[in-house]
């Protein structure tokens, strides 16, 4: 039966000593402060189970505070199973009792079980508690925006063919390998797409590299055609391996949609010479959500878009995570009205990156109660417009530089980076649970001044 705590603590709770172990024990008393958090948690984890039968398994308070260590010291999950078997202070933290000893995949199973609503939601009342204890006051913000990686390598048209030739087969072996087996056919041609990925790779001759690329594509295509036969025979399938069956043919549906679209964009760049759109670009048959995101002439990053706003107390009070590369000017407004459901007021003084800069967004704010919009770069704006005073808009455009800080802090050590959970809902659940456990630390840190 799942609970949501285990009531009795252990008998002895020794002293932290190190700088880790006394962050770990603030943070173990912001998390005891905010009991309603466990609510959302136990929620997420029993929503495909009954709470009332069954093993207990870890409580909703264990799986938060695992989740939170895992994101607090960047761990892999065979890490933290090793640390929450071999370190007192981490068990401590966790509550877990004498004998629980979680292994990798049961703290994979828990961990990913709440949801991104349910980390929004613990954000939320960690924020209220920030509030409460006069630790934040929202009067004060700075809003930025970053690019987060997914986890795909670079993406080339001709990895891109190799990859959906590469799926398709596999699936269409291991739809091959059920009993009774379907009748369709099938060949392997991944040893000679290898080869022609090669010689696109280091061949110096464009007329080489333009023939190894129509090699490719009538590879692809071919592969194509063999998965079409085979999806209707897997969807009529009637042996007693019929769900695997309808599983192997939704797969295959998939890889077969997208690889027709890397066989079109690919003949549009390489053989047309065409400029394709972002928008209609494949770069992963394995994070197929992932965007094509540019940031003035800087390096390409293959992931989202996520916007940040904090406080003078370095806390990130919101996170917005969009699909796309919106303009940042395009989401100022959005941002603010977040704020105000957040707090219940807007900021009085608000200072963004220049790329938020815009006529519209700085009379929406004033409109809205902000004293003081200032911009980092004023693009036609004056600063009495922005703000008060050149003192005031110096103040607060040196102001929004301490949230870069923030968001080379969530980078370096809260691995926001690169997000390695896969899918769309794991990659927000992720960036949360980052921004929930650096908030914790953050908190923790003015507790020990």
């Amino acid at each position: 039966m799942r609970q949501k705590l285990n009531p009795q603590l252990g008998l002895f709770t020794p002293v932290a000593k190190t700088k880790i172990g006394k962050e770990l024990e603030q943070m173990s008393r912001i998390l005891d402060d905010t009991p309603e958090l466990l609510q959302v948690v136990f929620d997420d984890l029993v929503k495909s189970k009954r709470a009332d039968t069954g093993r207990k398994g870890l409580t909703a308070e264990q799986v938060l505070r695992c989740a939170t260590l895992k994101q607090y010291r960047q761990l892999s999950y065979e890490e933290l199973a090793f640390h929450l078997d071999d370190s007192a202070a981490f068990r401590r933290f966790a509550r877990l009792q004498m004998g629980q000893y979680p292994c990798k995949s049961i703290l994979q199973e828990n961990i990913k079980a709440i949801s991104e609503q349910s980390w929004e939601e613990v954000h939320r009342l960690l924020i209220n508690y920030a509030v409460k204890h006069k630790i934040e006051k929202g009067r004060k913000v700075r809003i930025d925006s970053t690019a987060i990686e997914t986890a795909i390598h670079h993406p080339t048209d001709s990895t891109l063919l190799a990859d959906g030739i590469r799926i398709i087969t596999r699936w269409l072996m291991a739809g091959k390998a059920l009993n009774p087996a379907p009748d369709y056919r099938y060949s392997n041609h991944n040893r000679v797409v290898k080869k022609r990925v090669m010689t696109i790779l280091n061949s110096r001759k464009e007329k080489i590299r333009q023939e190894a690329y129509r090699d490719l594509l009538d590879y692809a295509q071919r592969v194509v055609g063999y998965a079409l036969p085979a999806i209707a025979e897997l969807r009529d399938y009637r042996g007693l391996d019929f769900l695997s069956a309808q599983g192997i043919a939704e797969k295959l549906e998939r890889a077969s949609g997208l690889l027709n679209k890397v066989v079109d964009q690919t003949r549009r760049r390489v053989l047309n010479g065409e400029k394709v759109p972002a928008s209609e670009k494949v770069v992963s048959f394995f994070e197929d959500h992932t965007d094509i995101i540019v940031k003035g002439q800087r390096d390409t990053t293959y992931g989202h878009k996520v916007f940040f706003t904090g406080g003078p107390s370095t806390l990130i009070l919101d996170c917005l995570i969009e699909q796309g590369n919106p303009a940042d000017s395009d989401r100022y407004q959005m941002l603010l009205e977040r704020q105000q459901r957040l707090l219940g007021r807007m900021p009085r003084q608000v200072s963004a990156d220049g790329g938020f800069a815009s006529k519209d967004n700085l009379a929406f704010a004033k409109a809205n109660q902000v004293k003081d919009a200032a911009f980092a770069k004023r693009r036609g704006l004056s600063v009495l417009a922005m703000a008060k005073s050149q003192w005031v808009y110096k103040q607060l455009r040196n102001f929004r530089a301490g949230i870069e800080a923030g968001i080379s802090v969530l980078k370096r050590a809260f691995g926001l980076d690169r997000c390695t959970w896969s899918g769309w809902d794991g990659f927000k659940r992720y960036v949360w649970s980052s921004v929930v456990s650096y908030n914790l630390l953050a908190m923790a840190r003015t507790r020990l001044v």
